[in-house]
């Protein structure tokens, strides 16, 4: 079945569809109603315009490419398995969450509240240009060259893979557990806190008090800019090239700079005993 060249604004106009193809369709107008392409399956959905609530709600098997999702079109694509998107702009807010098998490519995103609770997901070449909340509880990810302008990023997540990228977010990563990132820039405030098995290679890291409260914390030939009290009460391994602005009470492990601006060592707080620093220069 083919829809196309159509326009509506009625509520569930095309639901649930079958192995049909929508192409060039405008959902919008004064009657505002949802629900466009819930519960379809098997459809492929190109050239089109969203402008209504809840359009793509538990579609399996399905391809959404070239289209146009407005602010108004919130909560897109939830509860939804097995999707391809591809060339599309999301604008509406929470636009795809509890979503699985999920491959998002080419795409340009602003929504708050992306991809929560989403499982087994690829991002290819996505560039999220605002959102707060962004993959939280995100599960089983491999994500490659993501641009990302947000806050709050990753919280929760687990058995995560992102290279190539730049994060732009004031903190990142808390009680994320078993996440590799590598060659990377990740800025913000804050990054990593209460991480458990976050492993950074071939970083660039930028920000004040990152990597505190951290179980196995990993850093591989990563550099750290403007990252003072560092490390604070985390077990570290960690290599860095060039200098650290000061490193803070971590429990355990090695710590090894160019240069580290201080090392502060509160007796209540940690045992000098339990961690190996090494530095070209270190003040204290």
């Amino acid at each position: 079945m083919v829809y196309e060249n159509m326009s509506t604004d009625q509520e569930r106009a095309l639901y649930g569809v079958r192995d049909a193809e929508v192409r060039n369709c405008r959902f919008e107008g004064a009657a505002d109603g949802e629900s466009a392409l819930k519960e379809a399956s098997g459809i492929r959905v190109s050239g089109c315009f969203f402008d209504l609530r809840y359009p793509l709600w538990h579609v399996t098997g399905g391809e959404v490419r070239n289209c146009v999702m407005t602010e108004n079109c919130r909560a897109a694509l939830w509860y939804d398995r097995n999707i391809v998107i591809e060339g599309c702009r999301l604008d509406g807010i929470k636009a795809l969450r509890e979503c699985e098998n999920v491959t998002v490519r080419n795409t340009e995103v602003s929504s708050p509240e992306l991809f929560w609770k989403c499982r087994s997901v690829t991002v290819q070449d996505v560039s999220v240009v605002q959102s707060e909340y962004p993959f939280f509880e995100l599960a089983g990810a491999e994500i490659d060259g993501l641009s990302l302008k947000g806050k709050y990023s990753f919280q929760y997540a687990s058995d995560v893979e992102i290279s190539n990228s730049v994060l732009d977010t004031k903190d990142a990563f808390w009680h994320a557990r078993n996440v590799t990132v590598r060659d990377s820039t990740v800025k913000g405030e804050y990054l990593g806190w209460y991480s458990e098995k976050l492993v950074l290679i071939r970083c660039r890291i930028v920000g004040t008090q990152p990597f505190c409260y951290c179980r196995n914390l990993v850093l591989e030939d990563c550099t750290m800019e403007g990252c003072d009290l560092s490390f604070e009460r985390s077990s570290v391994d960690a290599v860095v090239r060039g200098r650290i602005d000061s490193v803070k009470n971590p429990e355990c492990g090695r710590i090894v700079a160019d240069e580290i601006g201080s090392v502060i060592m509160e007796p209540a707080y940690a045992d000098a005993g339990r961690t190996v620093i090494q530095a070209g220069r270190v003040e204290v």
